[in-house]
């Protein structure tokens, strides 16, 4: 690769870095080659980070001429690549500059900030930091052509995500949910948590909060046992997840639920909200599966 930081002057937002490297690049191979892409922006070495309860670290002068980037030595393959991406970010964005001088220390936590208060300096650095990472690692021309491939949502899909672009599958899942036609949520749940949910903005309003429990009925509970990694995409109760508003009637939800290593588990919620079809219409839903029932609505508005 022949960029240099010079193809990145005048250049501070995440979204412009990864313009300007896009269009220097515009080769840039799947899975993105994030190690050598460093080095062409003046890192020196990836180092092993040792420093307890950190996923990654940079080390660079006031002037940020050169740095290394330090990672968890027990990283995946997946998280060490973004937590490359990550500091890498750090170093390319002007404005980031670290508490103590010379050096950033970033925890796993740091690496799942996509939100903060407006005030909160550090918590949005981290953020961009972030959101550089996953633009670079998954760019949106390519995550574009990626997604295209696919039809209706499926959990499957996030596995394919993370296998193409070589990243782990919360990120994978972020982007699924985030760039998806259809509107669906992803929610990270542990040991029957919830610790995260990324939906896009036109998904309606979750009434369930982080650190609360999985919804007693979601099909998280009813499938733990079944044996299957990946269940199938099921029915059930809007008013497990979703808020109400008074006198307007709540879409019909589908689950998917895609369990993981450690108690963890992603789940897929998918609203369909054209579901005021003609009774006569739907009056044989009793034979059909759920994803057949939203096959059939959504063909009936597209009459």
């Amino acid at each position: 690769m022949k960029i240099t930081r010079l193809d990145l002057d005048d250049t501070g937002s995440p979204e412009g870095l990864i313009t300007k490297i896009l269009k220097a690049e515009p080769d840039l191979p799947i899975p993105v080659p994030v190690e050598e892409l460093a080095q062409c922006f003046d890192i020196t070495d990836i180092a092993v980070l040792t420093t307890e309860g950190y996923e990654g670290g940079l080390i660079t002068d006031d002037c940020k001429s050169e740095g290394v980037i330090l990672v968890n030595a027990t990283a995946r393959r997946g998280r060490r690549r973004f937590t490359i991406g990550h500091e890498l970010g750090h170093f390319l964005i002007p404005t980031h500059r670290p508490a103590k001088s010379g050096q950033f220390l970033c925890s796993r936590e740091d690496m799942r900030r996509w939100s903060a208060q407006e005030n909160d300096a550090y918590a949005r650095m981290e953020i961009e930091a972030n959101r550089f990472s996953a633009l670079l690692l998954m760019p949106p021309p390519k995550l574009r052509i990626a997604m295209g491939k696919f039809g209706e949502p499926d959990l499957a899909h996030i596995t394919q995500l993370a296998d193409h672009f070589d990243v782990s599958k919360e990120p994978a899942a972020r982007a699924y949910a985030t760039y998806h036609d259809q509107p669906i949520a992803i929610a990270v749940a542990k040991d029957g948590i919830v610790l995260r949910i990324y939906k896009q903005t036109k998904f309606p309003r979750i009434g369930v909060s982080y650190g609360a429990p999985v919804p007693r009925n979601s099909l998280f509970h009813y499938a733990a046992n079944s044996g299957q990694k990946i269940t199938d995409i099921r029915q059930n109760g809007a008013e497990l997840w979703l808020e109400s508003d008074w006198g307007k009637r709540l879409p019909t939800l589908y689950e998917q639920v895609f369990y993981q290593q450690e108690g963890f588990a992603l789940i897929m919620l998918w609203v369909d909200a054209d579901n005021d079809c003609d009774e006569e219409e739907i009056d044989d839903d009793e034979g059909r599966t759920s994803k057949e029932r939203l096959r059939f609505r959504r063909d009936v508005h597209r009459r």
